[in-house]
């Protein structure tokens, strides 16, 4: 909300200076993003006329002009601007004046003439009008009057950042209560006087769409003079908020909506055709905006339409068929209030903002708009003549303000504060909000202006703004905490990701949102979750994976010769049921690219592998076994892929990356990428103590010949199942192909260690242990044992 501090002080002047405001508003909650002066210093410039002008005898292009400053005699003035002439109003900086840059005006010859004077653009004082020559004043301005003081330069240009939850600070009005409650200044607003209704012309007005419109007014304006100027104060205050100016009659319904808070609309009375009706769209309907943007119209668009279909966006913006132009010469006033949730996000889904429904989005004040209806109509007549119809207004379903219970305990104990009833009630008074006051607490209706009040906390916070944040007292918070209890079946996080940092891994955190090629390209996922509102078109959809924010590291690292990259991701993934709920499951997902070791003098430079990362997730579930099995996934390399299974159930994914991945993304190398369910790696078995055995192990080696395509998993589980009590290990240390291995089969020798915790084993038992392994081994995969 973008402002002059001259007019806000017309509501309302405390006795403070433009800084001091800035900083009260700022600690109320309202911060000032910028405070800075309507035009830069200058100084000895005057309005002045320009009484003759000749041509100059050695300059095609300078004028000679005779200019009247106010000072009884006339200044002759050399003057290059296009646009001079006889009897114009314009600035004049006279002799010994310091324009902005410290320029400063002396008497001076220009091609042999003197020139006591200089006569100014408006870019040359800071003030640019976009006209090229001088900035022309208007034709009542009086000679010789300092020109600051007579375009009120000295005024400050107030921004303020508001949050949504404030759209009743949206106006000057709205900022004058505030700052009317924060100084307990009072508050001057101008007399809103009803217009004489003087023509019976008016239009009927049905609403058809239930609360989305709760109150509609409509008036009828004749004998309109569009080409009227705008005032120049008018334009001023417009210009200093930031607002164009169109022409009067627009130029007025924005400066009420600054005023007051209320947008309004202005139709061209006779393009309309028939009655005015509010409602939501048929199928197919489209309409042309005032912006030029011709739109196809969604169910949910709130419509205002005559008998030949839509002639305005409602809330957001007028149809090009009903604008107001230089031949209008009637015009259809509209003040309404629309319900928030029937306008919000409309206009930024055709890709715009407007004012109005930056307003209606956020909560207008829904008793406001017969008063803002008369503002208005007051002002066009003064402007642009006419006369007035009456008003026609249809009232369906407003909004309900519950009373509240604010409770005086409750409120200092929040604040830690000891505030009485009394001074509660002073604050509530200044703030304009009606309340009973009982034994104990207030019960307080929310004014139709402030929908940002709900709660009890909300008054509380009320109560706090006023108050000043800064007379809360700083006091020492004092507590006792208990360590909550850790169940022994729980993994902490911590120590998940304490073993991958060992392992050399980095930790990094991602957004949730994606690119929908990542999701196509990555999980082959065609209907990802999609983002209703997102913050770039490049996050428009929601992470069913971890891989793309991992892979977007990983590449930005390279691109910055980081060419050793282990980072890793706890966080949850969104993915679609079938039923159309969304699952949030959360999964640990690693990558790892680069060499197996940083480089250095005792190790070779070796590329990390498939297995170097498995054995990163065998740590992570240590001590519980994983078995692998040969998967596929769109993301990774067909041939290098696994599933990872525990229990025999599967847990998560592990492989390199596709090489058609590497090469769309321009990597030297595929990484090895793994993702894992967070919920099997949080939950681990209790320890059990066991008795250390004191006496020898005996170690056996069992070395099977099988065929070439068999999985050593396959045949490990198989040795593990039949293996007897005795068996403390079974582990594969050689997998040889070659002679004496016949073609098209392999050699797996497994290390058998058996131990008892109480004797030394036989012979007898060790080889009966052994046959029952060569026989399993047999039975399920044809197994020999190699010779």
């Amino acid at each position: 909300m973008k402002f002059s501090e001259q007019w806000l002080r017309e509501w309302v002047n405390p006795n403070l200076a433009s800084e001091a405001l800035g900083h009260l508003l700022t600690m109320a909650g309202l911060e000032v993003e910028s405070q800075a002066s309507a035009a830069p210093a200058f100084s000895g410039v005057v309005v002045a006329e320009v009484k003759s002008v000749r041509k100059h005898e050695n300059a095609d292009r300078l004028r000679v002009c005779e200019v009247d400053i106010g000072s009884g005699e006339l200044q002759q003035i050399v003057c290059g601007a296009p646009n001079v002439s006889e009897g114009a109003k314009v600035p004049c900086a006279t002799l010994g004046a310091v324009l902005p840059g410290d320029f400063k005006i002396k008497a001076t010859k220009m091609r042999g003439v003197a020139s006591n004077g200089m006569l100014c653009s408006g870019q040359e004082l800071g003030i640019p009008d976009g006209v090229d020559g001088l900035l022309l004043l208007p034709a009542d301005a009086p000679v010789g009057v300092n020109l600051r003081d007579y375009l009120a330069l000295d005024d400050t240009v107030i921004e303020l950042k508001i949050t949504p939850n404030r759209a009743d600070c949206l106006s000057i009005r709205g900022i004058a209560r505030e700052v009317a409650a924060l100084t307990t200044s009072p508050l001057q607003a101008p007399t809103i006087i009803p217009v004489p209704v003087t023509i019976t012309s008016q239009r009927t007005v049905k609403l058809a769409a239930g609360a989305a419109c709760g109150r509609y007014l409509g008036r009828v304006i004749e004998q309109v003079n569009a080409q009227a100027p705008t005032p120049a104060w008018m334009k001023q205050r417009l210009e200093r908020a930031g607002v164009r100016s169109i022409s009067a009659v627009v130029d007025v319904t924005n400066f009420v909506l600054l005023e007051l808070g209320q947008p309004l609309h202005a139709f061209d009375h006779n393009k309309l055709q028939g009655d005015i009706e509010v409602r939501f769209p048929q199928a197919g309907e489209r309409m042309t905006l005032l912006n030029g943007k011709e739109i196809a119209i969604d169910a949910d668009m709130l419509l205002i339409t005559d008998q030949t279909g839509p002639v305005a966006l409602a809330g957001v913006m007028g149809g090009a068929n009903s604008e107001v132009d230089d031949n209008t010469t009637a015009v259809f006033l509209e003040s309404a209030f629309f319900a928030p949730e029937a306008i919000a996000g409309r206009a930024r889904r055709l890709g715009f903002s407007s004012d109005a429904s930056f307003r209606y989005e956020r909560g207008v004040d829904f008793t406001l708009q017969a008063e803002a209806m008369e503002r208005t109509t007051a002002l066009i007549i003064d402007i642009c003549g006419g006369v007035a119809g009456p008003v026609v207004e249809q009232v369906t379903e407003l909004p309900a303000r519950k009373p509240v219970a604010v409770r005086v305990d409750r409120v200092n104990r929040v604040l830690g504060m000891s505030l009485t009833a009394t001074e509660m009630a002073a604050i509530f008074a200044r703030l304009g909000l009606p309340f009973e006051q009982q034994a104990d607490s207030f019960i307080i209706t929310p004014p139709a202006a402030r929908f940002d009040l709900v709660i009890e906390e909300d008054f509380i916070e009320e109560i706090a703004r006023v108050y000043g944040y800064d007379a809360i007292p700083a006091d020492n918070i004092r507590g006792r905490l208990a360590m909550l209890p850790l169940p022994e079946q729980q993994t902490p996080r911590a120590e998940l990701r304490r073993v991958l940092v060992q392992r050399d891994y980095q930790e990094v955190v991602t957004y949730a949102f994606v690119d929908e090629q990542w999701e196509n390209d990555f999980a082959a996922n065609t209907t990802p979750i999609r983002l209703i509102n997102p913050i770039a078109s490049q996050m428009s959809v929601m992470r069913s994976t971890l891989l793309g924010g991992l892979l977007d590291t990983l590449s930005h690292n390279l691109k910055r010769k980081q060419n050793r990259v282990r980072v890793f991701e706890m966080a949850r993934v969104f993915l679609k049921t079938a039923t159309g709920e969304v699952e949030q499951p959360e999964k640990l997902a690693g990558l790892a690219y680069g060499t197996r070791f940083a480089v250095q003098w005792s190790y070779q430079a070796e590329k990390v592998d498939f297995f170097d990362v498995k054995a990163d997730i065998e740590v992570l579930f240590s001590p519980r076994q994983l078995t692998f099995r040969r998967a596929a996934h769109p993301a990774l390399h067909p041939g290098r892929c696994a599933e990872v299974l525990l229990d025999g159930k599967v847990v998560g994914i592990l492989g390199e990356l596709h090489p058609q991945w590497v090469q769309k993304y321009d990597l030297v190398a595929a990484p090895i990428y793994f993702e894992l369910d967070l919920q099997p790696l949080l939950a681990r078995h209790t320890i059990q103590a066991q008795a250390v055995s004191r006496f020898p192990a005996v170690r056996r080696d069992l070395a099977l010949v099988v065929a070439d395509t068999l999985e050593v998993d396959a045949l490990a589980t198989t040795l593990r199942a039949a293996a007897s009590h005795l068996v403390t290990e079974i582990a594969l240390f050689d997998v040889y192909r070659g002679k004496g291995v016949e073609e098209g089969k392999k050699s797996l020798a497994f290390k058998v260690l058996m131990q008892d915790t109480a004797r030394t084993l036989t012979d007898a038992e060790v080889d009966s242990v052994m046959q029952d392994l060569i026989a399993a081994a047999a039975n399920s995969h044809a197994a020999q044992l190699r010779l």
